[in-house]
């Protein structure tokens, strides 16, 4: 598997380089994002990790650039007061985001999940996530073995969690898959739906749907 690492800090990019060639993977790596750019084209690699802000172009502007070529997972790299930049760069189609100061293993496995979503391809009539297992025909939902009944949009909802377990979706992302770019300006709707889905499927002490201040929510498919 190839990744390719976009940050202007030289040390970032060493550490992560070595990180990540110690467990298996390829590793290209570029200082902004008109190097990356080059590179994407040339080594065509299987995830994108980028900072936010670097010179030339910056992280936004890029995930924007790999997006009208393909659909590589990309996450971005950010420190924790550009939440206005997180959410941009997630709703111009980057699939997640870690914040700095981070640690290795959890961005390792923020890049297991992103290479597992995409090597799936085909959406199953039947998805079996952690506690959950969903039957997309017949809208029925088991969680450890207990079936579990919900409204058409809570079902809907939770296939779109399912689907893409670990990953932070945001608001708008959210509210345009389940009522379509009208309901993208009522975020009222997602939070009364969220509110719902999480009285039915959570343990009592703990979620299944975490929220991403600001941002939107993350799912976890076992707690």
């Amino acid at each position: 598997m190839r990744i390719l690492v976009v940050d202007d800090e030289k040390q970032i990019t060493r550490v992560l380089k070595t990180s990540l060639q110690s467990h298996g993977y390829e590793v290209h790596v570029a200082q902004n994002g008109l190097e990356a750019l080059r590179l994407y084209e040339q080594s065509a690699p299987d995830l994108v990790v980028t900072d936010l802000s670097m010179p030339e172009m910056d992280g936004v502007e890029l995930t924007q650039a790999i997006r009208r070529m393909g659909s590589t997972p990309i996450i971005v790299l950010s420190v924790r007061e550009q939440d206005a930049a997180k959410v941009l760069a997630l709703d111009s189609g980057a699939d997640d985001y870690v914040t700095k100061p981070f640690s290795m293993p959890e961005l390792l496995a923020r890049v297991r999940v992103q290479l597992r979503r995409a090597d799936s391809e085909v959406q199953p009539a039947s998805i079996t996530e952690g506690d959950f297992a969903i039957d997309t025909e017949a809208h029925r939902v088991l969680i450890a073995g207990s079936e579990v009944h919900l409204t058409p949009k809570e079902f809907d909802l939770l296939l779109l969690f399912a689907r893409n377990a670990g990953r932070v979706l945001t608001h708008k992302e959210l509210l345009k898959s389940i009522w379509g770019p009208a309901g993208e300006n009522q975020p009222e709707y997602l939070r009364v739906l969220v509110a719902q889905l999480r009285k039915k499927i959570d343990k009592p002490a703990a979620s299944y749907i975490e929220s991403e201040p600001w941002i939107g929510y993350r799912f976890r498919s076992s707690i």
